[in-house]
């Protein structure tokens, strides 16, 4: 049912552009029985990202990036979506086809697009068990661990800032009635490979939803159990773990749920957003409109589910294409389905509420000397490695350049830094600033990290003036 490389497992949602319509609240029945208040716009949208945006969603689709020459394709995805997730351009596979020597030219292609037409995007994904590159058949243990949180750091690095959300780990989990984990390379690496995996992705892009991603979820199963019950020790024990993405195949055999709206809603219970990610249903008719339509009333009548991405284009896009799933036929004609999908997102549902913003707290340590700074680091760590991040703070007299001092543990090596340049990889580490954060205003902190193996740096931090 996952799908695998042309399957295109990982398909996600990001949010809208909104509309500038005001919105009248009313009350009515969306999705399964549920009464809740219903958000109608002064005008329906007449497309699918429109319609989504009323009510603070967005409704997104899955792009394969050597279907941008296609003007068909572009034609609808331009006019329709408000989001975009790659197809297979941002898998280990695709990004980083030897060790440590990474391609992001589709991944960028795809971002810039998005960018220019004000749409957002949905990263998938930065670990999986499949679609990884051959180098790493030969990795186990620490290795292969310390190969995939690099990987996860250097992907999330390069596209900081410009992903909405990053489905961090996909499909960890069995299918069938074990309710277990997945028995793959990187769950033989340790049971704390999906945390690790999450506290290395925040570390390097701190401003990005971060999901777990699976299929076989979308009603209460052994499968979606074992996923609540890691959901809900992360968000007890501070684990960086912001949503949870539901791929929603449906095929005659394994139709929508009848709990599908109460299952999601008991993942948001713990605190998380959900997000349907890949959604498609097999048929074609009345049948599929109205599979098409439960989903998106359900989706609407919980406030946190904050966005719809369906599993491609058009029929012949699908990674399952004789099975027709998708909203739009060979031709690019909107079907059925796609009538049902826009009547339920302009009959409105609870609106998502606004993020807030982020909170700043200002320095409790008393300013250091004219032209000097401060440096604190806190750590993120597993058996084998860990991720530092490193706050410089200046003194009365700004900076215009710094240079940090730490001393590492014997048996400890700098794997790689972002947002500054170090000068060995052991013992005693020197990182200075890069171009664009040389500049601090007095009183006002930068921050720069770096991923290592062993254990993280202990001791006295230095700053100083450079």
């Amino acid at each position: 049912m996952n799908p695998v490389s042309a399957r295109g497992s990982g398909r996600r949602t990001a949010p809208p552009r909104l509309r500038a319509a005001l919105l009248s609240i009313v009350t009515g029945v969306v999705a399964v029985g549920t009464t809740v208040a219903l958000a109608s716009s002064a005008s329906a949208g007449t497309t699918l990202g429109a319609a989504a945006a009323g009510t603070g969603r967005s409704f997104g689709a899955a792009v394969a990036v050597n279907r941008l020459s296609d003007s068909g394709y572009v034609g609808i995805l331009n006019r329709e979506f408000t989001s975009v997730t790659a197809e297979n351009e941002m898998k280990w596979d695709a990004t980083e086809p030897s060790p440590n020597q990474f391609t992001f030219a589709s991944g960028d292609k795809l971002v810039s697009h998005a960018e220019a037409h004000g749409m957002r995007v949905r990263g998938h994904a930065l670990a999986w068990h499949q679609q990884q590159p051959r180098w790493t058949t030969v990795l186990s243990g620490p290795a292969l661990r310390n190969a995939m949180l690099n990987h996860v750091t250097q992907v999330a690095t390069h596209y900081r800032g410009r992903i909405d959300a990053w489905n961090v780990v996909n499909e960890a989990f069995a299918d069938g009635g074990s309710g277990g984990r997945r028995d793959s390379n990187l769950q033989r690496t340790g049971d704390d490979w999906i945390e690790a995996a999450f506290r290395a992705a925040r570390a390097a892009d701190p401003g990005a939803t971060l999901c777990y991603n699976d299929y076989y979820t979308d009603g209460r199963n052994p499968k979606s159990d074992a996923v609540y019950a890691m959901v809900r020790d992360f968000t007890a024990r501070g684990v960086p773990i912001d949503c949870v993405g539901f791929q929603s195949h449906f095929t005659a055999q394994s139709p929508v749920p009848a709990d599908y709206q109460a299952n999601l809603q008991r993942f948001v219970d713990l605190g998380v957003e959900v997000q349907i990610t890949e959604l498609d249903v097999e048929g074609s008719g009345s049948s599929q409109a109205d599979s098409y339509s439960r989903v998106v009333r359900a989706c609407l009548a919980i406030s946190r589910c904050t966005g719809i991405t369906v599993s491609g284009i058009r029929d012949t896009d699908s990674w399952r294409s004789s099975a027709t799933p998708l909203l739009f036929d060979g031709n690019g004609t909107k079907k059925a389905a796609y009538t049902t999908t826009l009547d339920a997102l302009n009959a409105g549902g609870t609106t998502v509420p606004p993020t807030p913003p982020p909170t700043t707290t200002p320095p409790t340590a008393p300013p250091p000397a004219d032209g000097d700074c401060t440096a604190s680091v806190s750590l993120s760590s597993w058996p084998g490695g860990f991720v530092a991040t490193v706050t410089v703070t200046a003194g009365p007299a700004g900076l215009d350049g710094w240079v940090v001092g730490l001393t590492l543990p014997s048996g400890t090596t700098v794997t790689n830094a972002w947002s500054a340049q170090h000068t060995v990889a052991t013992g005693d580490v020197s990182f200075r600033n890069v171009g664009y954060n040389a500049t601090v205003g007095a009183g006002i902190g930068t921050e720069f990290g770096f991923q290592g193996t062993g254990d993280g740096p202990t001791g006295t931090t230095t700053c100083a003036h450079a």
